[in-house]
């Protein structure tokens, strides 16, 4: 019987790496280009954090895994519709990897209350370090104008998603006890 049950918690574990994975890619269609910047808003960020805090760390950051994955061996999933290394060498190429770490910092220091808010912001923090980082080798060195084109323009934004995020499944923890 235990033999089921730990079978049947690895599949839910699965299944819920298969699903954030999804999701991430589903949000890359969500995008409003900026004319200043090679960067869009898309939901990604509110699939990343979501990811890790409802799958924790190890599995919301393999969820982040698979959906790179699946754009490196060349599925047209990022938010511009690249897949294989175009997707990763663009100006975007660093909020992706980022994704990975993001998760899991979020899973790794989400609690309820107000840990979860600050875990979400490390894994904004997280996403921005490493997409403005190559979006500054990407711009030629240039860490102000990464920092005004690739950081700045999206704050307000990810906070709000962010914010929306933690009450989600904090709503979600309540309900289900």
């Amino acid at each position: 019987m235990r033999a089921l049950a730990l079978n049947w918690t690895r599949a839910r574990v699965l299944g819920g790496i298969a699903l954030f994975a999804a999701l991430t890619a589903l949000t890359a269609r969500v995008t409003i280009p900026l004319p200043f910047t090679p960067v869009p808003v898309t939901l990604q960020v509110l699939a990343v954090l979501l990811a890790g805090l409802t799958l924790g760390a190890r599995a919301g950051a393999a969820s982040q895994l698979a959906y790179l994955t699946a754009i490196a061996v060349g599925l047209p999933l990022s938010a511009k519709g690249l897949g294989g290394p175009a997707a990763f060498l663009g100006p975007t190429g660093g909020y992706l990897v980022a994704f990975v770490p993001a998760a899991y910092v979020v899973g790794a220091l989400a609690r309820p209350g107000w840990r979860t808010w600050a875990a979400m912001l490390a894994g904004v923090a997280v996403i921005y370090l490493g997409g403005a980082s190559w979006l500054a080798i990407w711009l030629g060195g240039d860490w102000g104008k990464a920092w005004t084109m690739g950081v700045v323009p999206f704050i307000a934004v990810d906070l709000a998603k962010a914010l929306v995020a933690a009450i989600v499944v904090d709503g979600a923890r309540r309900l289900v006890g």
